[in-house]
């Protein structure tokens, strides 16, 4: 470990001087000589390992903490200081039951080729499916659109019609009640209201009159 990390320290400070050597026509002078002063001046902190006499952690103590006990702080020393740290690699292997659960996982988040291509087949036949439903049901609404056009404007007629007859029959309604009265009255006071009463009943007896004389005219009564 440590001879990865002096080797990594060396590549970063010549990749310094060769990214300095290649903008060196683009830096003025001066600017080239405090950059090289300062890496002159560099001075990385060493490694704090010990190599010799490392840090071995008694598992059998109780002052020693929980997580220094792991297989994963085993791995941590093993990597670190190699078998100077008395860690038997062939302990830090997973166990069967590990195995199982990491190929378990790998199938669910990296399944296989033969996998994915049907997934992506799946979900394509499942795009195309929608699709064509969507382009059925704008084809099905084109079809009963000129029936849903001409359904809506006789409705607007009809609503138009109503309209003008109720104004129609309610300036009736004030033009009578002004001459029964001799004035004009408010459409929402009793006595108006009394008044429409009074007319719809008169109507009403109207129509089942003639009514019963249309009756009496097809079927005259027969005496004996």
């Amino acid at each position: 470990m440590a001879a990865y990390m002096l080797c990594r320290r060396t590549a970063m400070f010549c990749w310094a001087i060769r990214g300095l050597s290649s903008i060196k026509s683009y830096i003025p002078v001066s600017a080239q000589c405090g950059l090289l002063q300062q890496i002159a001046h560099y001075n990385p902190k060493p490694l704090k390992l010990n190599l010799k006499n490392p840090y071995i952690p008694d598992k059998d103590s109780e002052n020693t903490p929980e997580w220094q006990k792991t297989a994963k702080y085993d791995r941590k020393l093993f990597g670190r200081y190699g078998f100077s740290s008395g860690v038997n690699p062939a302990e830090l292997w997973p166990s069967h039951a590990q195995l199982e659960e990491m190929i378990a996982e790998e199938r669910e988040w990296n399944p296989p080729l033969e996998v994915l291509l049907k997934n992506v087949e799946a979900k394509e036949m499942e795009a195309n499916a929608k699709r064509l439903g969507r382009e059925k049901l704008i084809a099905g609404n084109m079809a009963k659109m000129p029936k849903m056009v001409a359904d809506w404007r006789r409705e607007k007629r009809e609503a138009k019609l109503k309209l003008k007859e109720e104004k129609a029959r309610r300036d009736r309604l004030l033009a009578e009640a002004r001459e029964r009265f001799g004035y004009a009255l408010d459409p929402r006071s009793p006595k108006f209201l009394e008044m429409v009463s009074d007319i719809e009943k008169e109507e009403k007896k109207k129509k089942n009159d003639a009514k019963t004389k249309q009756t009496e005219d097809h079927f005259p009564t027969i005496y004996f």
